[in-house]
């Protein structure tokens, strides 16, 4: 099974770019579909409420879930480096550690959030009529997390070999599955939002049975491994270094989505929060393609630069640059000539559509400009640049957007909540300028002449 790895080394990049990233393209946009179906069936059943109370729940679910995505992201880096170093013993080794480290740190993240679920949805902004919605929601949604942890960070490995067919078609079933069941469970069984939850958790576990199973039946290069009880700390240590970066990034964004709901609350109501919970999903589903661009570039990126390939690194970052810039483009292009229209997808109150379209128009503003962020944050984690990528990851919305939701709505009110977002997008993408122009002399090295080209791909 080597050789699956070793193409990352070998065939031209606008070849691996398409073999990794539309695998990762179709995975999460299927993924970003069954959020965007999720809002929409508890819309048409519960109605703005219920709207509201997944908006208020999303923070939870991230913080825990970004311990998964940290670990999987984290150790997929250095297990791309790796294999790329022909080390297949040390990446067996990191893949083993993943494991540990996914299982523990979501126990105690679920115990936890179990036993003080409700005072964490009312510090989450949770009123009186959203409450009890979320509280349902979650507590059923918790006891899938653990699936849901080892899917996400079994994921990120896989992709990290080679494997992007696997990685979508994990995504696919899981996501697929779910959208199915949803209106089962919650219009056929009339269980509303508990049926929502049941049929997440079921299509979790499915997901993580189904990657338990590829490993075992010895299709990767890695194999599952007994560590024994405890880890070896000194690769936990590199690989919590790494994915610090996605864990900064997915908490920053849990706190983020806080500081807006209690703003919202304030000085909109809970039509103001049904309104971003919906938004933030058609966000999602418009921005996850853009991230299967950044999930199939990082495996290329983190094995040629262990292989020492690094013009094939330059010529990989300047395509995923490159594409993703066009996608950004096309969705704000969709979102300022249709907002209503998608607002009333999801709800037919009036308040809530043309509150939407106004905040949706904000929103999106500047989104052509995030793709080169998107893709930048992707690069420095896939070179194991922990510290670039910690900052990038901390820069849009802990150190931007926080500050300016809390500040801005003091002068504007509504308006302010909404307009924070594409100052901090401005903001975050002069950040990654500076450190993409710093590095530019490393980054943007010239592809050799043809006939070394050659030789490279077929070596």
């Amino acid at each position: 099974m080597k050789q699956q790895s070793e193409r990352l080394g070998t065939e031209k990049i606008p070849s691996l770019m398409i073999r990794f990233s539309v695998p990762a393209f179709i995975g999460m946009f299927v993924m970003a579909f069954y959020n965007i179906a999720d809002t929409f069936f508890i819309a048409r059943r519960i109605g703005t409420v219920g709207v509201a109370a997944l908006s208020i729940a999303f923070p939870l679910q991230m913080i825990i879930t970004a311990f998964a995505a940290a670990i999987g992201i984290g150790g997929a880096s250095i297990i791309s480096r790796r294999l790329g170093e022909n080390r297949l013993d040390e990446a067996n080794k990191i893949f083993g550690n993943v494991i540990w480290l996914v299982g523990f740190l979501s126990v105690i993240m679920v115990i936890a959030a179990l036993a003080f679920l409700e005072p964490i949805l009312i510090a989450f902004g949770a009123t009186a009529d959203i409450l009890p919605y979320a509280a349902e929601y979650l507590s059923i949604i918790l006891y899938g997390a653990i699936f849901q942890a080892f899917a996400m960070s079994m994921n990120n490995v896989v992709r990290s070999e080679g494997n992007a067919k696997m990685a979508m078609l994990t995504m696919v079933i899981s996501a697929g599955l779910n959208i199915v069941l949803d209106p089962i469970f919650i219009f056929t069984l009339d269980m509303g939002m508990a049926g929502a939850a049941i049929a997440t958790v079921i299509s979790q576990a499915v997901g993580a049975i189904w990657l338990y199973l590829y490993f075992r039946a010895g299709k990767s290069s890695l194999e599952l491994r007994w560590i024994g009880l405890l880890p070896d700390w000194r690769v936990v240590r590199e690989i919590t270094q790494i994915g610090s970066a996605t864990f900064v990034r997915q908490t920053a964004g849990s706190l983020m989505f806080i500081a807006v709901n209690w703003m919202l609350v304030i000085y909109g109501g809970e039509s103001a929060v049904a309104i971003f919970g919906i938004i933030n999903r058609i966000m999602m589903f418009a921005i996850m393609p853009m991230f299967g661009i950044v999930q199939g570039m990082q495996p290329i990126i983190g094995y040629n630069y262990g292989a020492k390939l690094h013009y094939r690194v330059s010529e990989t970052l300047k395509l995923g640059i490159g594409i993703s810039t066009v996608m950004a483009i096309f969705v704000w292009a969709v979102t300022m000539l249709f907002p209503g229209a998608m607002m009333s997808v999801f709800s037919t109150d009036p308040e809530v559509i043309s509150g939407g379209e106004e905040a949706m128009r904000f929103i999106f503003l500047i989104v052509p400009i995030i793709g080169f962020q998107m893709v930048t944050g992707g690069l420095y984690q896939a070179l194991g640049k922990a510290k670039i990528s910690f900052v990038l990851s901390m820069a849009r919305q802990l150190i931007f957007l926080i500050p300016l939701v809390l500040i801005l709505p003091t002068f504007l009110r509504l308006t302010g909540v909404w307009l924070a977002f594409p100052i901090a997008d401005g903001l975050a993408f002069l950040l990654s300028l500076f450190f993409v122009w710093r590095d530019r002399g490393s980054l943007f090295q010239k592809t050799p002449p043809a006939k070394l080209r050659e030789a490279g791909a077929h070596s």
